[in-house]
Protein backbone atom coordinates (compact mmCIF):
# COMPACT_ATOMS: atom_id res chain seq x y z
CA UNK A 1 0.00 0.00 0.00
CA UNK A 2 1.84 3.49 -0.70
CA UNK A 3 1.84 5.00 2.51
CA UNK A 4 1.15 8.31 4.07
CA UNK A 5 4.00 11.11 3.94
CA UNK A 6 3.61 14.59 4.04
CA UNK A 7 0.36 16.49 4.74
CA UNK A 8 -2.05 17.07 2.15
CA UNK A 9 -1.54 19.92 -0.44
CA UNK A 10 -4.12 22.77 -0.41
CA UNK A 11 -6.59 24.26 -2.63
CA UNK A 12 -8.72 27.21 -2.81
CA UNK A 13 -12.75 26.24 -3.09
CA UNK A 14 -14.01 28.94 -5.60
CA UNK A 15 -12.53 32.18 -6.44
CA UNK A 16 -11.74 33.99 -2.77
CA UNK A 17 -13.17 30.70 -1.04
CA UNK A 18 -11.61 29.23 1.64
CA UNK A 19 -7.79 26.68 1.57
CA UNK A 20 -8.49 23.36 2.00
CA UNK A 21 -6.57 20.84 1.89
CA UNK A 22 -7.07 18.96 -1.53
CA UNK A 23 -8.80 15.89 -0.16
CA UNK A 24 -11.65 16.30 2.84
CA UNK A 25 -13.39 13.61 4.95
CA UNK A 26 -17.52 12.90 3.94
CA UNK A 27 -18.65 11.97 7.57
CA UNK A 28 -22.47 10.59 7.04
CA UNK A 29 -21.30 7.58 7.40
CA UNK A 30 -20.48 7.89 10.80
CA UNK A 31 -24.10 8.39 11.80
CA UNK A 32 -26.18 6.30 9.77
CA UNK A 33 -26.58 4.29 6.23
CA UNK A 34 -23.47 2.20 6.47
CA UNK A 35 -24.57 -0.06 9.41
CA UNK A 36 -23.52 -0.06 12.40
CA UNK A 37 -21.46 3.19 13.74
CA UNK A 38 -18.44 2.98 15.97
CA UNK A 39 -18.43 6.52 17.36
CA UNK A 40 -15.16 6.19 19.35
CA UNK A 41 -13.13 4.88 16.13
CA UNK A 42 -15.21 8.28 14.38
CA UNK A 43 -13.78 10.56 16.74
CA UNK A 44 -10.19 8.80 16.27
CA UNK A 45 -10.51 9.36 12.32
CA UNK A 46 -11.41 12.88 12.73
CA UNK A 47 -8.10 13.60 14.64
CA UNK A 48 -6.47 11.75 11.82
CA UNK A 49 -7.87 13.73 8.88
CA UNK A 50 -6.75 16.57 10.91
CA UNK A 51 -3.39 15.38 11.49
CA UNK A 52 -3.11 14.62 8.12
CA UNK A 53 -3.94 17.59 6.21
CA UNK A 54 -7.15 17.06 5.93
CA UNK A 55 -9.04 20.24 6.43
CA UNK A 56 -12.22 19.86 4.85
CA UNK A 57 -15.16 18.04 6.93
CA UNK A 58 -18.98 17.56 4.89
CA UNK A 59 -22.08 16.81 7.14
CA UNK A 60 -25.37 17.46 6.47
CA UNK A 61 -28.69 18.16 8.57
CA UNK A 62 -29.88 14.99 6.95
CA UNK A 63 -27.54 12.70 8.15
CA UNK A 64 -28.94 10.93 11.43
CA UNK A 65 -31.94 13.22 11.24
CA UNK A 66 -29.06 15.97 13.07
CA UNK A 67 -27.37 13.47 14.71
CA UNK A 68 -24.16 14.09 12.72
CA UNK A 69 -23.98 17.24 13.30
CA UNK A 70 -24.22 17.11 17.30
CA UNK A 71 -21.67 14.11 16.68
CA UNK A 72 -19.25 16.71 15.02
CA UNK A 73 -19.59 19.58 17.21
CA UNK A 74 -17.23 18.47 19.88
CA UNK A 75 -14.54 18.28 17.19
CA UNK A 76 -15.44 21.36 15.98
CA UNK A 77 -15.39 23.11 18.93
CA UNK A 78 -11.56 21.83 19.83
CA UNK A 79 -10.63 22.85 15.94
CA UNK A 80 -12.67 25.23 14.87
CA UNK A 81 -9.77 27.67 13.50
CA UNK A 82 -7.97 24.75 11.70
CA UNK A 83 -10.37 23.54 9.92
CA UNK A 84 -13.25 24.41 7.07
CA UNK A 85 -16.51 23.00 7.79
CA UNK A 86 -19.54 22.56 5.32
CA UNK A 87 -23.27 21.34 5.94
CA UNK A 88 -26.15 21.30 3.86
CA UNK A 89 -30.21 21.42 4.09
CA UNK A 90 -33.28 20.85 1.53
CA UNK A 91 -33.41 17.02 2.01
CA UNK A 92 -36.44 16.62 4.23
CA UNK A 93 -37.51 13.55 6.43
CA UNK A 94 -39.99 12.56 8.51
CA UNK A 95 -41.51 9.57 10.31
CA UNK A 96 -42.23 7.33 7.55
CA UNK A 97 -38.40 5.83 7.03
CA UNK A 98 -38.65 5.11 3.00
CA UNK A 99 -39.87 9.21 2.30
CA UNK A 100 -37.02 12.37 1.29
CA UNK A 101 -38.73 14.99 0.51
CA UNK A 102 -36.59 18.53 -1.51
CA UNK A 103 -37.49 21.87 0.20
CA UNK A 104 -35.64 24.98 -1.42
CA UNK A 105 -38.22 27.17 -0.25
CA UNK A 106 -37.08 30.74 1.72
CA UNK A 107 -38.50 29.94 5.24
CA UNK A 108 -36.81 26.45 5.23
CA UNK A 109 -33.65 27.89 4.10
CA UNK A 110 -34.03 29.99 7.17
CA UNK A 111 -35.44 27.74 9.45
CA UNK A 112 -32.44 25.02 8.45
CA UNK A 113 -29.70 27.33 8.96
CA UNK A 114 -31.00 27.76 12.49
CA UNK A 115 -30.73 23.98 13.33
CA UNK A 116 -27.69 23.58 11.89
CA UNK A 117 -25.54 26.58 13.85
CA UNK A 118 -27.29 24.68 16.72
CA UNK A 119 -26.52 21.38 16.53
CA UNK A 120 -23.13 22.15 15.59
CA UNK A 121 -22.57 24.59 18.08
CA UNK A 122 -20.97 27.11 15.64
CA UNK A 123 -21.69 31.03 14.87
CA UNK A 124 -21.08 30.80 11.58
CA UNK A 125 -20.79 27.61 8.62
CA UNK A 126 -18.12 28.10 6.42
CA UNK A 127 -19.52 26.31 3.63
CA UNK A 128 -23.47 25.86 3.30
CA UNK A 129 -24.55 23.69 0.29
CA UNK A 130 -28.16 23.66 -1.03
CA UNK A 131 -28.58 19.53 -1.18
CA UNK A 132 -30.76 18.55 -3.72
CA UNK A 133 -32.34 20.84 -6.29
CA UNK A 134 -36.17 21.74 -6.10
CA UNK A 135 -36.88 22.78 -10.20
CA UNK A 136 -40.31 24.80 -8.86
CA UNK A 137 -38.46 26.97 -6.69
CA UNK A 138 -36.59 29.85 -8.36
CA UNK A 139 -32.57 30.31 -7.62
CA UNK A 140 -33.55 33.56 -7.26
CA UNK A 141 -35.73 32.65 -3.83
CA UNK A 142 -33.48 30.21 -3.09
CA UNK A 143 -30.14 31.20 -3.43
CA UNK A 144 -31.30 34.86 -2.74
CA UNK A 145 -32.25 33.57 0.96
CA UNK A 146 -28.52 31.76 1.08
CA UNK A 147 -27.30 35.31 -0.04
CA UNK A 148 -29.05 36.82 2.80
CA UNK A 149 -27.11 34.28 5.25
CA UNK A 150 -23.76 35.14 3.48
CA UNK A 151 -24.98 38.66 4.40
CA UNK A 152 -25.96 38.16 7.84
CA UNK A 153 -22.52 36.39 8.96
CA UNK A 154 -24.40 33.24 9.66
CA UNK A 155 -22.72 31.84 6.37
CA UNK A 156 -19.08 32.64 4.59
CA UNK A 157 -19.64 30.55 1.68
CA UNK A 158 -21.75 28.76 -0.71
CA UNK A 159 -22.35 24.97 -2.43
CA UNK A 160 -24.93 23.48 -4.82
CA UNK A 161 -24.96 19.90 -4.50
CA UNK A 162 -26.33 17.51 -7.82
CA UNK A 163 -27.18 20.34 -10.39
CA UNK A 164 -26.47 20.99 -14.06
CA UNK A 165 -24.50 23.00 -15.46
CA UNK A 166 -27.31 25.77 -16.84
CA UNK A 167 -28.21 25.70 -13.37
CA UNK A 168 -24.71 26.54 -11.63
CA UNK A 169 -24.76 29.12 -13.87
CA UNK A 170 -27.99 30.00 -13.15
CA UNK A 171 -27.58 29.98 -9.22
CA UNK A 172 -23.93 31.72 -9.85
CA UNK A 173 -25.48 34.88 -11.59
CA UNK A 174 -27.83 35.32 -8.30
CA UNK A 175 -24.91 34.84 -5.71
CA UNK A 176 -21.63 33.92 -6.24
CA UNK A 177 -21.18 29.59 -5.86
CA UNK A 178 -17.72 28.51 -4.31
CA UNK A 179 -18.58 24.66 -4.88
CA UNK A 180 -20.13 22.21 -6.40
CA UNK A 181 -20.75 19.02 -4.43
CA UNK A 182 -21.82 15.96 -6.93
CA UNK A 183 -21.10 12.47 -7.14
CA UNK A 184 -18.06 11.63 -9.44
CA UNK A 185 -15.93 8.32 -9.65
CA UNK A 186 -14.67 6.10 -12.17
CA UNK A 187 -18.40 4.78 -11.82
CA UNK A 188 -20.31 8.05 -12.18
CA UNK A 189 -19.55 10.59 -14.69
CA UNK A 190 -22.81 11.94 -15.47
CA UNK A 191 -21.16 15.17 -14.40
CA UNK A 192 -18.85 15.95 -17.01
CA UNK A 193 -22.08 16.40 -19.43
CA UNK A 194 -22.33 19.83 -18.04
CA UNK A 195 -21.60 20.51 -14.78
CA UNK A 196 -17.56 20.28 -14.89
CA UNK A 197 -17.64 22.55 -17.93
CA UNK A 198 -19.43 25.09 -16.27
CA UNK A 199 -17.55 24.93 -12.90
CA UNK A 200 -14.53 25.13 -14.54
CA UNK A 201 -15.44 28.66 -16.16
CA UNK A 202 -16.81 29.76 -13.25
CA UNK A 203 -13.99 28.96 -10.95
CA UNK A 204 -16.40 27.47 -9.06
CA UNK A 205 -14.33 24.22 -6.61
CA UNK A 206 -15.99 20.49 -7.38
CA UNK A 207 -16.05 18.24 -4.61
CA UNK A 208 -16.56 15.09 -5.42
CA UNK A 209 -18.89 12.44 -2.53
CA UNK A 210 -18.85 8.53 -3.24
CA UNK A 211 -15.52 8.92 -5.19
CA UNK A 212 -15.14 5.48 -4.69
CA UNK A 213 -18.34 4.16 -5.32
CA UNK A 214 -19.82 4.13 -1.89
CA UNK A 215 -16.87 1.36 -1.34
CA UNK A 216 -17.30 -0.98 -4.19
CA UNK A 217 -14.33 0.52 -5.81
CA UNK A 218 -12.38 -1.09 -3.37
CA UNK A 219 -13.35 -4.43 -3.42
CA UNK A 220 -15.08 -3.82 -0.15
CA UNK A 221 -18.11 -6.00 -1.20
CA UNK A 222 -19.66 -7.52 -4.31
CA UNK A 223 -23.19 -7.57 -3.66
CA UNK A 224 -24.83 -5.11 -1.06
CA UNK A 225 -27.78 -7.58 -0.55
CA UNK A 226 -25.87 -10.41 0.38
CA UNK A 227 -22.69 -8.89 2.01
CA UNK A 228 -23.84 -6.04 3.91
CA UNK A 229 -26.52 -5.43 7.08
CA UNK A 230 -30.33 -4.96 6.65
CA UNK A 231 -29.77 -1.32 7.77
CA UNK A 232 -27.02 -0.49 5.13
CA UNK A 233 -28.57 1.86 2.56
CA UNK A 234 -26.15 0.43 -0.28
CA UNK A 235 -28.67 -2.62 -0.23
CA UNK A 236 -30.85 -0.74 -2.29
CA UNK A 237 -29.21 0.81 -4.74
CA UNK A 238 -29.44 -0.39 -8.25
CA UNK A 239 -25.61 -0.90 -9.15
CA UNK A 240 -24.46 -3.02 -6.00
CA UNK A 241 -26.95 -6.09 -6.34
CA UNK A 242 -28.14 -9.26 -8.40
CA UNK A 243 -26.87 -9.02 -11.94
CA UNK A 244 -25.64 -5.63 -12.02
CA UNK A 245 -23.43 -6.07 -9.16
CA UNK A 246 -21.91 -9.08 -10.69
CA UNK A 247 -21.50 -7.44 -13.90
CA UNK A 248 -19.95 -4.01 -12.26
CA UNK A 249 -17.56 -6.03 -10.31
CA UNK A 250 -15.99 -7.65 -13.47
CA UNK A 251 -15.18 -3.83 -14.19
CA UNK A 252 -12.59 -3.36 -11.67
CA UNK A 253 -9.97 -6.01 -13.49
CA UNK A 254 -8.26 -2.93 -14.58
CA UNK A 255 -8.10 -1.37 -10.91
CA UNK A 256 -6.59 -4.03 -9.18
CA UNK A 257 -4.09 -4.32 -12.36
CA UNK A 258 -2.76 -0.73 -11.89
CA UNK A 259 -2.94 -0.96 -7.82
CA UNK A 260 -0.39 -4.10 -8.24
CA UNK A 261 1.65 -2.00 -10.83
CA UNK A 262 1.79 0.70 -8.23
CA UNK A 263 2.43 -0.55 -4.89
CA UNK A 264 -1.27 0.58 -3.89
CA UNK A 265 -4.58 -0.23 -2.89
CA UNK A 266 -7.77 -0.03 -5.45
CA UNK A 267 -9.22 2.55 -3.33
CA UNK A 268 -5.82 4.43 -3.88
CA UNK A 269 -6.01 3.90 -7.87
CA UNK A 270 -9.81 5.00 -7.78
CA UNK A 271 -8.91 8.67 -5.15
CA UNK A 272 -6.32 9.31 -7.47
CA UNK A 273 -7.71 8.86 -11.34
CA UNK A 274 -10.46 11.39 -9.44
CA UNK A 275 -7.93 13.67 -8.11
CA UNK A 276 -6.13 13.69 -11.34
CA UNK A 277 -9.94 15.30 -12.95
CA UNK A 278 -8.44 18.38 -11.87
CA UNK A 279 -5.65 18.55 -14.47
CA UNK A 280 -8.32 16.91 -17.02
CA UNK A 281 -10.45 19.59 -16.83
CA UNK A 282 -9.09 22.61 -15.17
CA UNK A 283 -10.23 23.00 -12.10
CA UNK A 284 -10.20 22.61 -8.29
CA UNK A 285 -11.24 18.99 -7.13
CA UNK A 286 -11.84 18.32 -3.28
CA UNK A 287 -13.24 14.86 -2.92
CA UNK A 288 -14.55 13.84 0.09
CA UNK A 289 -14.36 10.17 0.73
CA UNK A 290 -15.94 8.67 3.51
CA UNK A 291 -14.66 6.34 6.28
CA UNK A 292 -15.36 5.79 9.71
CA UNK A 293 -11.52 4.38 10.41
CA UNK A 294 -7.70 5.90 10.94
CA UNK A 295 -5.97 3.68 8.99
CA UNK A 296 -8.71 3.53 5.98
CA UNK A 297 -8.09 7.63 6.40
CA UNK A 298 -4.45 7.36 6.00
CA UNK A 299 -4.75 5.39 2.81
CA UNK A 300 -7.24 7.58 1.28
CA UNK A 301 -4.88 10.94 1.60
CA UNK A 302 -1.60 8.84 0.32
CA UNK A 303 -3.55 8.70 -3.19
CA UNK A 304 -3.54 12.11 -3.61
CA UNK A 305 0.50 11.25 -3.77
CA UNK A 306 -0.17 9.34 -6.50
CA UNK A 307 0.06 10.25 -10.88
CA UNK A 308 -1.31 7.76 -12.92
CA UNK A 309 0.10 8.00 -16.25
CA UNK A 310 -1.91 8.45 -19.48
CA UNK A 311 -1.50 4.39 -19.93
CA UNK A 312 -3.36 3.68 -16.69
CA UNK A 313 -5.53 6.38 -17.33
CA UNK A 314 -6.21 4.80 -20.63
CA UNK A 315 -7.41 1.87 -19.16
CA UNK A 316 -9.92 3.37 -16.69
CA UNK A 317 -11.37 5.28 -19.14
CA UNK A 318 -14.06 2.91 -20.19
CA UNK A 319 -15.15 1.48 -17.26
CA UNK A 320 -18.16 4.17 -16.50
CA UNK A 321 -19.50 3.33 -19.44
CA UNK A 322 -19.50 -0.16 -18.84
CA UNK A 323 -21.67 0.11 -15.25
CA UNK A 324 -24.96 -1.62 -14.58
CA UNK A 325 -27.51 -0.24 -12.96
CA UNK A 326 -28.42 3.65 -11.32
CA UNK A 327 -26.53 5.16 -8.59
CA UNK A 328 -30.05 5.63 -6.83
CA UNK A 329 -33.25 3.65 -7.04
CA UNK A 330 -35.02 7.29 -7.88
CA UNK A 331 -32.96 9.35 -10.02
CA UNK A 332 -35.27 12.35 -9.57
CA UNK A 333 -32.92 13.89 -7.36
CA UNK A 334 -30.37 14.06 -9.16
CA UNK A 335 -28.51 16.34 -12.13
CA UNK A 336 -28.49 13.95 -14.37
CA UNK A 337 -32.22 13.63 -14.65
CA UNK A 338 -32.40 17.30 -15.69
CA UNK A 339 -29.87 17.10 -18.62
CA UNK A 340 -31.09 18.19 -21.58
Amino acid sequence: MTEYADTLEQAELGRGGPLVGVQGLGCMGMSEFYGDTDEPAARETLEAALDAGVTLFDTADVYGRGRNEEFLAPFVAAHRDGITLATKFAMERNDDPAYRGVRNDRAYVRASVEGSLRRLGVDVIDLYYMHRRDPAVPFAESVGAMAELVREGKVRHLGLSEVTGAELREAHAVHPIAALQSEWSLFSRDVERSAVAAAAELGVAFVPYSPLGRGFLTGAFADASAELSRDDFRRHQPRFTGDNAKANAALLDPVREIARELGATPAQIALAWVQQRAAVHGLTVVPIPGTRRAERLRENVAAARITLTPAQLALLEPIAAQVAGDRYPDMTFTSAAREE
